[in-house]
């Protein structure tokens, strides 16, 4: 951590691993956040320019700052509104006090208009504040950039006043470029991974109810379960159970990447939940960049993507036998890594996003 922010600086809610590692090949920034996710490894963070702080001591230290260039969260992420709007119009007093005007950008990926459907009597006025406070963001954005096609279609619903004008919005796919990280040798063995939080909505009890059906019809298939959440038990008991099935708890990056490569499949079947819809899926986005063949639900923003290149999509609420032959599908597919990694774009989409954003016009 430095003791004065750069000029171009990134105001986060949560940061995570995947932030950390993205950090290294984006241009020099000071990143804010208030928290950090499950899966952060504090390995990753040694050089990095990254400043704990809250929505006040945020706002403070980029009113002091010589900050010209604010990435920000997008303005549907609702969370993050109050602590976001106070930053722009701290930023926004500076200006008229004579200090620099600063360049405010966002990237985009909400899947789930947050204003649509019935509230109750307590959530409507904080469903207001809400939408005011994303219109003032969205106001305040230069330029944004939408990461699914489905992000900008959300979008459209939930800010009609938000149309962006020509030239201050794009989508670029959130499609992974290959990983860098070294090869390593893929297990012979049909391997399934599942990668991320063991919970409800990310469709980690589906993925259990549909393995003895996989188990059946492919007996030398073989389950590996990284990660964490309210789920971890059962998932003991399954490895406890399943010589088949191994389970890492809380692995390092390193770890995490070795088991990307050794798979076949990654199983993501996301699930809707009430205030929550899949936006991209940060382990759809890793397996891919390492050639896995994906099996994910269509709740995701990149579903049209993976079934136009040959990934296998399932509909929430489908049965776990459905889940079990979608599974059969892909791994009776025996795609090679290459053929995967041959549809991915030579440069990051995230990384391409960026470039988009701060490049001045």
């Amino acid at each position: 951590m430095t003791g004065a922010l750069a000029d171009r600086a990134r105001l986060y809610q949560t940061i995570r691993s995947a932030h950390l590692e993205r950090a290294r090949r984006l241009s020099a920034a000071t990143i804010l956040y208030s928290g950090r996710r499950y899966d952060f490894d504090g390995a990753l963070a040694q050089g990095l320019d990254l400043v704990p702080a809250g929505p006040v001591r945020a706002a403070w230290l980029l009113a002091r700052s010589s900050v010209r260039q604010l990435e920000v969260n997008e303005p549907l992420m609702v969370s993050s509104l109050r602590r976001t709007a106070l930053a722009i119009a701290v930023l926004r007093m500076r200006a008229l006090l004579g200090g620099p005007r600063v360049r405010i950008v966002s990237y985009a990926i909400e899947n789930r208009n947050p204003f649509g459907g019935p509230a109750g009597p307590g959530a409507r006025l904080r469903r207001v504040e809400q939408r005011l406070l994303a219109r003032y963001l969205w106001r305040s954005l230069d330029r944004v950039t939408f990461g699914t096609e489905a992000a900008r279609t959300t979008y459209a619903s939930a800010l009609p006043v938000g149309a962006a004008a020509p030239g201050r919005s794009t989508v670029i796919p959130a499609v992974p470029a290959a990983c860098d990280c070294p090869p390593g040798a893929v297990d012979d063995a049909p391997r399934v991974l599942f990668l991320g939080a063991l919970a409800q909505r990310k469709g980690f009890p589906l993925v259990l109810a549909a393995w003895p059906y996989l188990k059946v019809w492919l007996p030398d298939a073989r389950l590996t379960i990284v990660g964490t959440g309210a789920f971890a038990e059962n998932a003991r008991a399954a490895a406890a159970a399943d010589p088949a099935i191994e389970l890492i708890v809380a692995p390092g990056r390193a770890d995490v990447h070795h088991q990307l490569r050794q798979s076949r499949v990654l199983v993501l079947p996301s699930q809707p939940v009430p205030g929550w819809r899949e936006q991209v899926g940060l382990p759809i986005c890793e397996g891919l960049a390492h050639g896995c063949t994906i099996v994910t639900s269509t709740e995701t923003g990149l579903a049209d993507w993976l079934g136009a290149h040959g990934h296998v999509l399932v509909r929430p609420g489908e049965s776990a036998e459905a889940l079990a032959r979608a599974l059969l599908a892909a791994l009776r597919q025996n795609r090679s890594a290459d053929s995967v990694l041959g549809d991915l774009p030579p440069t990051d989409g995230r990384l391409a996003a960026d470039d988009w954003l701060f490049t001045e016009s």
